[in-house]
């Protein structure tokens, strides 16, 4: 087949005719896939409603409809579940597909076997992926996007699909999202093709949030960012919002699309603190520290709690679950846990798990660092007795419960880090007040990562007039 013939057959599966930028940019995905070589990787590039999705989801529909092999992954669960929702085919996170547990003692995991061939691998929200060890250090190299490129090309003849927005937040500590860096995959022996679409579809157009977004993407562009915003208001999907104003407006929010499609994205964690506890308090109306019901989000990964469960690989950082019951109390170690059976919407999970109730209004994103070496010697101490190597010691820390329970935040309110991945219909932004000396990349990238969140509606919360458009 020549890549004009597969060029047209995809462009059948698009719900309208697509634009001279799609059409460019499945000229060029078409010539990749088919002559592509084995150190190839396309990168999809674009920004919010340039019409990636649609792009993308007619060439999966094309390989389905023709049985060709398709691996669909994203670096969340959360992003997995909203690309399985627009594409109709099954999503995993990064994690479950290429790595699988190691079958030595220590909790490790080996990256996986690549059997496909021929396939065609597609990851989204490639923005998030890392490239530093971090959390990924009981992860094959440590270093996830140098796994994700060996795993996929363990495969015979297999193709590599970036797509993502670079006006996006990089991973935590990285100037560059270094999936999306040709630069970068080339120091790790890749070359890579691709297309970055900047065209926002007419009916895209229409939505207030997207224009807002692609006025802040335009800006970081052309390097624009040391002058405010000025955001566009309106009374449809663009709301500003008074403090005074949140309990009422989000409380309304909740009966018409629920807390888990309302959230409020925090300019930190200690601000993520403060209003959990106001919603919980004041819109929710909840007394007890812990209660059916109750969002919370994932501190750090934990391997412990989800180890029965073959398909569960591990609990991820920044994981959304809810409280199905709340079971019994304990103080051990100067702490305080819980027994709870919880409930992981973007997985269909249900499981048991203990909870480190100290975590939850702690500033940090879990366990401050002293707080954690304290419950760390309380451990070895009581084990010192019995566990005579250190071996045994590694090996009965790394199944005790109270060391390992499950770190969780209230997931009403998280930080734009947290959130990137996910989307929800209502987003309340907080990002404090804006000074000149705040301006900068960093912060428009933030702006425009939270902005793009949402899915029908945004409010900004107590922002200064400076960075809003009053002229209406």
């Amino acid at each position: 087949m020549v890549p004009a013939s597969l060029v047209k057959q995809i462009t059948t599966y698009f719900p309208f005719e697509p634009t001279v930028e799609q059409t460019e940019a499945l000229n060029r995905l078409s010539t990749y896939l088919l002559t592509g070589d084995d150190t190839d990787v396309f990168l999809l590039k674009g920004y919010a409603g340039t019409g990636k999705t649609s792009l993308i989801s007619a060439l999966i529909r094309y390989l389905q409809a023709n049985q060709l092999d398709c691996v669909l992954m994203a670096p969340t669960g959360r992003a997995a579940k909203v690309l399985a929702s627009y594409s109709g085919h099954p999503a995993f996170t990064i994690h479950k597909t290429i790595y699988r547990k190691a079958t030595g003692e220590n909790g490790a995991f080996s990256l996986n076997w690549n059997r496909h061939r021929n396939a065609v691998f597609i990851v989204d929200e490639a923005s998030m992926i890392a490239n530093e060890t971090g959390e990924n250090a009981q992860f094959g190299s440590g270093h996830l996007l140098e796994d994700l490129l060996e795993f996929v090309f363990l495969g015979d003849h297999c193709r590599l699909i970036l797509m993502g927005d670079t006006a996006q937040l990089p991973p935590v500590g990285q100037a560059l999202s270094p999936a999306l860096d040709p630069e970068r995959l080339r120091v790790l022996g890749m070359e890579a093709q691709g297309m970055e679409l900047t065209q926002v579809l007419r009916q895209a157009g229409d939505s207030g949030v997207l224009s807002n977004a692609t006025a802040l993407r335009d800006a970081i562009r052309f390097d624009e960012v040391k002058r405010f915003p000025r955001l566009k208001v309106n009374k449809v999907d663009v709301i500003r919002l008074a403090g005074d104003e949140l309990s009422d407006v989000l409380s309304a929010s909740y009966d018409q699309v629920g807390p888990e499609e309302s959230k409020v994205i925090c300019v930190s964690n200690k601000r993520a603190v403060l209003f959990n506890k106001g919603i919980r308090a004041s819109v929710l109306y909840k007394e007890d520290e812990l209660t059916t019901g109750d969002s919370l989000l994932v501190g750090r990964n934990n391997y412990l709690w989800s180890d029965p469960y073959p398909e569960i690989p591990f609990i991820a950082n920044g994981d959304l679950v809810e409280v199905v019951r709340v079971r019994k109390h304990y103080e051990m170690y100067g702490f305080r846990f819980a027994d709870v059976e919880v409930r992981f919407p973007d997985y269909d999970w249900e499981l048991e798990v203990r909870v480190l109730l100290d975590a939850l209004e702690a500033e940090a994103p879990a366990l401050d660092g002293p707080s954690q070496e304290r419950l760390y010697q309380a451990v070895v101490e009581d084990y010192a007795p019995t566990c005579t190597s250190k071996r045994a010691l590694f090996q009965a820390l790394r199944k005790d419960p109270w060391l390992n329970a499950l770190q969780i935040k209230y997931g009403y309110a998280f930080t734009c880090h947290k959130a990137q991945g996910g989307q929800w219909k209502h987003v309340f932004i907080d990002q404090g007040y804006v000074t000149e000396d705040r301006l900068g990349l960093d912060y428009y990238r933030w702006l425009y990562t939270a902005l793009t969140r949402a899915t029908e509606r945004v409010y900004l919360v107590n922002f200064n007039d400076e960075c809003l458009d009053l002229a209406d």
